[in-house]
């Protein structure tokens, strides 16, 4: 199909006004579909906030803080000594904190 790029252009709400109530209500009806698209990924289960962890086992090894390793007084988090940025006044600062 030719088209004529000289042609003046058209856009949504020139197309509105000039249809008539019937024409959009058929073109409303043909857009809603009412197949849902279900992903393989969404029949997974999920937890629910405040579900019951009770009887939940612990998978992963918990190891302590190494002497090699400082906690940042920021944000909590534990990074090798190569990250740290700064201390002052006895408070470790890591890299990303800093910057």
């Amino acid at each position: 199909m030719a088209t004529d790029y000289d042609a003046p252009r058209r856009n949504e709400v020139d197309d509105l006004a000039e249809d008539s109530l019937e024409e959009l209500k058929a073109r409303r009806a043909e857009t809603q579909s009412s197949k849902i698209d279900v992903d393989d990924a969404d029949l997974e289960p999920t937890e629910l906030p405040g579900a019951d962890l009770s009887n939940e086992e612990l998978t992963v090894q918990v190891v302590p803080k190494q002497s090699d390793e400082f906690t940042c007084s920021n944000c909590f988090l534990v990074h090798h000594r190569s990250r740290l940025a700064r201390e002052s006044k006895g408070q470790l600062i890591c890299r990303d904190c800093a910057a």
